[in-house]
């Protein structure tokens, strides 16, 4: 199987391009970002998003799946409840980078992974999949963009969903996300000695996708 590992941080743009680029190849697009997000708004609805221990103990109560539509769209469910757009608030976004740092959860949605990425061609994206979740997938690509750059991107899609928020929140989110998910004591977001550096910064939505695609192919064959 081809396994494509894409890390970066928050707002990089992975997921959009990851899917564009993965329905471009026939390959299955895996979002583990959403697998985080789904613990956290569990976690959420039992209010005990700031409880390590509490988290760890709901695992063993929760089921957290993934499906995929005839078009290839990932869909995230937890325990059998489809939650695709409930994980997508910056409430969410924010607990999910807390509970990817805890151990248990991590280990919680390892082998789920692991097992949708032996079985099919996929692309995944994420923190940590070059380091930890696929170390044998071949390209790892690590891709970014400045701060700036994110925020800016981010801001004007909540705006566009009606969200009340200034770019400054948006910044300070981004940069709080990234010393969060770049600090913490178990599997960092870091690029490793073989992932290819992609940055966005410049490009467009479409200049990107084709810049991965491009990529991909040419360390596939």
């Amino acid at each position: 199987m081809i396994n494509v590992a894409i890390d970066g941080p928050a707002g990089a743009g992975k997921s959009t391009i990851a899917k564009a680029a993965a329905k471009e190849l026939g390959f299955i697009y895996v979002d583990t970002g959403a697998l985080y997000r789904t613990i956290a708004l569990s976690a959420s609805r039992l209010g005990v998003l700031d409880n390590d221990d509490k988290i760890i103990l709901m695992l063993k109560d929760i089921t957290v799946k993934l499906g995929f539509a005839d078009d290839g769209t990932q869909c995230v469910y937890l325990n059998g409840e489809d939650v695709s757009s409930q994980i997508r608030t910056p409430e969410i976004s924010m607990g999910a980078s807390k509970v990817s740092a805890i151990p248990k959860v991590r280990e919680f949605l390892l082998d789920l992974q692991r097992n949708i990425a032996a079985e099919n061609n996929v692309i995944m994206d994420g923190r940590d999949i070059a380091t930890v979740v696929l170390p044998n997938a071949n390209p790892k690509i690590f891709l970014f963009a400045s701060p700036e750059c994110r925020a800016q991107r981010r801001y004007k899609e909540l705006i566009e969903k009606g969200e009340k928020v200034t770019y400054e929140e948006v910044l300070a989110d981004v940069n709080q996300r990234d010393y969060q998910d770049s600090h913490r004591a178990v599997a960092p977001l870091k690029p490793t000695d073989e992932s290819i550096m992609a940055d966005t910064s410049a490009l467009t939505l479409e200049q990107s996708i084709s810049m991965i695609i491009d990529t991909i192919k040419a360390n596939i064959n």
